[in-house]
């Protein structure tokens, strides 16, 4: 299947390379242990900033999670798991926004240091990623550079989340954060529709 994000790398690659498979399964290590370890710390420090990017951190892996464990499935089978995972990951971006409304009823600030140094642990672990991935962004392998690609664009997210929380500390309010949070949100959900749209192309094409 197409995805133009590339989270899930090159499927005909991962089948015969050994070395990008394994460089493949430590990005979905980083990613999800990750992303889980960040959620916790969004509600520890009440922040929807940091909410929002474990979705992205945890999006990334499981998409990329699913592309490995399916290499030996056809493209119809691969296309109904991505139909999923998009309708999944973007209930999961909605509800992410649903919170952020419900907090800038009553904009409490979170807990800007706990936030600060969670989102410089975050920026430390996409940069790993993208270095894990560096070597294969050369080489005629499109896919390959859009993953390295990927994970370097997520790190922008994570100095969102630092200056949000730089931006907290200096001013009291929790706006920033929750700015922040409905940012990285619905480019969140923009990726889930782009996964949903494709994966609806893939199954119409095989139906057809």
């Amino acid at each position: 299947m197409n995805d133009d994000c590339g989270c899930t790398g090159d499927q005909d690659r991962a089948k015969v390379d050994p070395a990008y498979r394994r460089a493949l399964w430590i990005v979905v290590v980083l990613n999800v242990g990750f992303g889980l370890a960040e959620l916790v710390g969004g509600f520890v420090a009440g922040s929807q900033a940091l909410k929002a990017d474990s979705l992205d951190f945890l999006g990334d892996g499981s998409i990329t999670l699913a592309g490995l464990l399916a290499l030996a499935w056809s493209e119809r089978a691969r296309a109904r798991v991505a139909l999923v995972q998009g309708l999944f990951l973007g209930a999961l971006g909605l509800g992410v926004i649903a919170a952020a409304v419900i907090r800038a009823l009553n904009a409490e600030p979170p807990e800007a240091g706990l936030m600060g140094g969670i989102g410089l642990a975050a920026l430390v672990v996409n940069v790993a990623a993208a270095l894990v991935l560096a070597r294969f962004r050369e080489g005629g392998d499109a896919q390959a550079r859009a993953i390295w690609l990927f994970s370097r664009n997520d790190a922008l997210n994570n100095v969102a989340v630092i200056a949000a929380a730089g931006l907290v500390a200096w001013t009291g309010s929790g706006w920033p954060d929750l700015v922040v949070a409905g940012i990285i949100a619905i480019v969140f959900l923009q990726s889930a529709w782009e996964i949903i749209r494709d994966a609806r192309g893939e199954l119409s094409e095989r139906r057809g």
